[in-house]
């Protein structure tokens, strides 16, 4: 059963709050882009079909690597500065948990953040092809690695 928002990790509910308090959409793409800022730099090797995110019309990667602890680890880039947050604002919110964990959460926050609300269609749905594609990622890592 997926986590509903009333249930997320600390790190994606620490996202979400941050987000809420911020009343002006510019404020809020300001934060997301932020986000993206802080991204670690993105191997050119990395930016292979597999880890394409479908379904965005700017050009999004996104890789994951199981720790040794098992929390999964995100990285990614992307070609458009809103979607680099995007990858940014999900991978500071699920680095740090298990592949189950990723698996089970709901997309639910997102709509919280209240990002939804400023963005265009075509955004919001790249905001929720990467999520799923992180998840996709999360799921691989699970099957590989059980």
């Amino acid at each position: 059963m997926p986590l509903t928002s009333t249930q997320l990790p600390e790190s994606l509910e620490r996202i979400v709050k941050r987000f809420q308090r911020l009343s002006d959409p510019k404020q809020r793409y300001e934060q997301l882009i932020l986000y993206g800022q802080k991204l670690k730099a993105f191997p050119p090797e990395y930016k292979v079909a597999e880890n394409k995110v479908p379904g965005c019309v700017s050009q999004v990667y996104v890789t994951a690597t199981l720790s040794p602890e098992g929390s999964v680890v995100f990285s990614g880039d992307s070609d458009a500065l809103i979607s680099k947050g995007f990858v940014g604002l999900l991978a500071a919110g699920m680095n740090g948990l298990t592949p189950t964990e990723i698996q089970a959460l709901s997309a639910d926050f997102i709509q919280d953040t209240g990002l939804s609300v400023s963005l265009t269609p075509s955004r919001a749905n790249g905001f929720m092809n990467v999520f799923h594609k992180m998840q996709q990622k999360a799921a691989e890592l699970a099957t590989h690695n059980t």
